[in-house]
């Protein structure tokens, strides 16, 4: 006796391995991604900063449950604008999550105290013309980096936290009292 399976039949079981793949594959993405592990279990996202240059201080709820939201976004871009131009950009939601996965991996809660997030090309033209430190083509300008202190964390300790997520570029200037992290790739400095 020979079964014969409808197209239907066919089409859900098609349905259900698809499913049960994806979920498979997107079980490894959350065990490979170092970020996502730490900060997976958050019913809610916020940061806190202080922009060392404006002073501009705020406290911005930018993801829950399960979605970022638009408001936050919009805050969060406002605030990492470039505050010599005041030009605004889309920053990248991962350095958010980049901070927010800094900022639980140290245990701490605070403010992070932003030095640079994004720039224009204008002012990355301005800056490299003056130091000898700053990227042509440096991520700040794609919204992918930002220069900050956490002031609940000594400056090295942060360092090492931030190298240990492997989620991006992490430079060291303990001269200058600031780690630089961005959503590039994985490298030090």
């Amino acid at each position: 006796m020979v079964i014969q399976k409808s197209p239907e039949s066919e089409s859900r079981q098609l349905s259900r391995r698809h499913f049960l793949a994806t979920c498979a594959s997107l079980t490894g993405l959350l065990i490979s991604s170092p970020v996502l592990a730490i900060i997976a279990p958050s019913p809610q996202r916020s940061l806190s900063f202080r922009h060392t240059h404006t002073g501009e201080r705020q406290t911005i709820r930018y993801w829950q449950d399960g979605e970022y939201l638009p408001d936050g976004l919009e805050a969060a871009n406002h605030l990492l604008r470039d505050h010599r131009t005041g030009e605004v950009t889309q920053m990248d939601k991962e350095l958010l999550d980049l901070l927010y996965a800094l900022q639980l991996s140290t245990g701490e809660s605070g403010e992070f105290q932003i030095v640079s997030a994004y720039r224009s090309p204008k002012t990355n033209e301005l800056l490299r013309s003056k130091s000898g430190g700053v990227a042509k083509r440096s991520l700040h300008m794609q919204g992918k980096a930002i220069d900050v202190r956490f002031c609940a964390c000594d400056l090295k300790h942060l360092r090492d936290k931030a190298i240990s997520l492997k989620a991006g570029g992490v430079g060291y200037y303990p001269n200058s009292n600031f780690i630089h992290v961005d959503t590039g790739r994985v490298r030090t400095w």
